[in-house]
């Protein structure tokens, strides 16, 4: 348990308005209002995860920023979050210093990428986590504050402000919250966590540098080659408009298409495999969205391009509202220079 003296300045103000406006004024927030972490409120959530103040939870490795459980309990008490919470944050901390994830380059990009998170386990359950309607929207405290958490210490304690490190020309709504639960329930599918290594019946995170998600609709088949098309077609786009560099891309299933599939026998890997295959651009193809300059570089006109370097780059994940024939695309910052990362939400902190 956490026994050691907090290092953090304290600020002797009247109320929870005069920290706000303290806290805004100082640019400690993401714009939006947050819960004054007393010293009290800090201890619990360090507490929750079995950790002191001057743990090292992981180190930014660009700059050598260390991210210590102090400071990151801070941002998750300013986040909104309940101290159970606590064990997530952490475990995605964690994933996000891992060297693959990118965790510099990623949040400076002129790209704007933010963190998609998306969490397997029991932890779900325990945490009351929404996997179904909405699950992109508002109105869940775990997977808005837990995003959130992220996002305040990725602010207050790497420094990465917009216009100073956080050079993004325009993000997305992401960088406010982007974090989900797997619909495990309601599915047939593996969970992600579990395809990724983390052992049934454990928790996990997975956290991906992503642009904004895009949606897609077919409502006109109970084909899953059709569907599958129009899943790989959206990545077509976004590899002419956006990005053509391969890598992670995260597929959101929502259960109306998702019962098709099942129903025709399709896993998440035939999914992977079919749109691995369909999901390919040649050069030629960029003078169809106003960039030909482009097509006469490089390999020449007929040079292909797939939007995974295998089917095992395609996250899919069974989430979303029941009624719907949508989908959603969550595109790559930039390929491979920033992979997902799954990592095991600890069993002792996760029962705390």
């Amino acid at each position: 348990m956490a026994t050691r003296a907090l290092q953090s300045a304290i600020y002797e103000l009247a109320d929870a308005l005069d920290v706000n406006e303290h806290y805004q004024q100082n640019g400690w927030t993401d714009g939006l209002p947050i819960v004054p972490p007393t010293e009290e409120r800090v201890r619990e959530f360090l507490d929750a995860a079995c950790l002191a103040p001057g743990d090292i939870i992981g180190v930014e490795s660009v700059r050598q920023r260390p991210i210590s459980a102090e400071k990151a309990a801070i941002n998750v008490v300013m986040a909104g979050c309940l101290p159970t919470y606590m064990p997530v944050v952490v475990s995605v901390l964690r994933a996000m210093c891992v060297a693959e994830y990118n965790m510099h380059g990623s949040t400076a990009s002129t790209g704007g990428s933010a963190p998609l998170i998306v969490v397997n386990g029991p932890i779900r359950a325990a945490l009351g986590m929404n996997a179904t309607h909405g699950v992109l929207g508002n109105g869940n405290r775990a997977n808005a504050t837990i995003g959130r958490a992220i996002r305040l210490v990725l602010i207050n304690v790497l420094g990465c402000i917009p216009g100073q490190i956080d050079r993004a020309t325009l993000g997305h709504p992401g960088k406010f919250t982007f974090c989900l639960a797997e619909d495990e329930e309601d599915s047939p599918w593996i969970p992600l966590a579990q395809e990724r290594g983390v052992p049934a019946g454990a928790s996990g995170v997975t956290v991906m540098a992503a642009e904004a998600p895009r949606q897609v609709m077919n409502e006109w088949t109970h084909d899953p080659e059709e569907i599958a098309e129009t899943i790989a077609a959206e990545m077509r786009h976004n590899m002419l408009t956006y990005s053509v560099w391969a890598g992670n891309y995260a597929l959101i299933i929502p259960k109306q298409l998702r019962d098709l599939f099942v129903a025709a026998g399709w896993r998440k890997h035939d999914i992977r495999e079919y749109v691995y295959r369909s999901a390919r651009v040649l050069r030629r193809d960029w003078a169809t969205v106003g960039k030909g300059t482009i097509v006469a570089r490089g390999g020449g006109p007929d040079q292909e391009f797939t939007a995974l370097r295998w089917p095992e780059d395609l996250l899919v994940i069974a989430a979303g509202g029941p009624a719907g024939g949508f989908a959603a695309v969550v595109p790559p910052w930039y390929g491979a220079r920033a992979l997902a990362v799954t990592q095991t939400i600890d069993p002792v902190q996760g029962d705390q």
